[in-house]
């Protein structure tokens, strides 16, 4: 079996501007006045590391950084919740999204779930609001709400999945499928394999020369796509 996990922002689907109007608007709930910066786009990290940014980078005192991100990252999620109606207009699927999750889905030897910067209640958001949700198994993913530091995400989704699936997994038969620096850097530290989709803010060439396995232009030739991950992921097929 290959466990495939599945980046979600700008992989698979685009929020427009709603995660950063979430991060300005519970900024002022906690911190009692606005941001004048907001967290850079489309880079991967993780929500807690990306809300301690968004302090420091709003002269928050360093002493009251660890008290006032955590009010925050517990509060992301329902804000997110408060605006669905956003996401659908000012967001989009990704081109060929749907159909490669339908297909790696469908596929008996790949086992399709998601590694993400996201909180695993902000993930789900975002997935059943484009009805994307029924194409991963949720329950074995890796969510920044486990762990701050992304890489540590592919071990948790990778345990998961041993205990879910009865098969063990490593870098040999994991594969990421995700379009940030991040992404790439979180398959080659957390032992996975990495399949870099240029459809985010980074260039194919700078997918490459960070060491990504194999880049794609995007997710429309969903046969490539399967022929990828299973070249990749070739040792763990049983």
């Amino acid at each position: 079996m290959i466990l495939v996990l599945w980046d979600i922002d700008r992989t698979l689907l685009y929020v427009g501007d709603t995660d950063r109007t979430v991060y300005r608007e519970t900024f002022r709930e906690v911190v009692g006045r606005d941001p004048e910066r907001l967290p850079q786009r489309g880079t991967g990290v993780t929500m807690p590391l990306a809300v301690r940014e968004l302090l420091a980078a709003n002269e928050v005192p360093h002493d009251q950084i660890d008290r006032l991100a955590g009010q925050i990252v517990a509060r992301l999620p329902e804000r997110l919740e408060g605006h669905r109606e956003e996401l659908h207009t000012s967001g989009r699927v990704m081109p060929g999204a749907m159909e490669a999750l339908a297909a790696v889905h469908g596929a008996e030897d790949l086992i399709p779930t998601v590694v993400t910067g996201n909180l695993r209640a902000s993930a789900e958001i975002k997935l059943d609001s484009f009805s994307m949700l029924r194409y991963v198994d949720i329950s074995v993913g890796g969510f920044a709400s486990d762990d701050s530091h992304r890489p540590a995400l592919v071990g948790i989704a990778q345990r998961r999945s041993e205990a879910a699936y009865g098969s063990a997994f490593g870098r040999e038969n994991t594969v990421i499928i995700g379009d940030s620096l991040e992404d790439v850097r979180t398959g080659r530290e957390g032992r996975a394999k990495v399949i870099a989709v240029a459809s985010g803010t980074t260039s194919a060439a700078q997918l490459h020369e960070a060491g990504a396995d194999k880049v794609v232009g995007d997710l429309t030739d969903v046969g490539r796509l399967l022929s990828e991950i299973r070249a990749l992921g070739r040792r763990g097929v049983c």
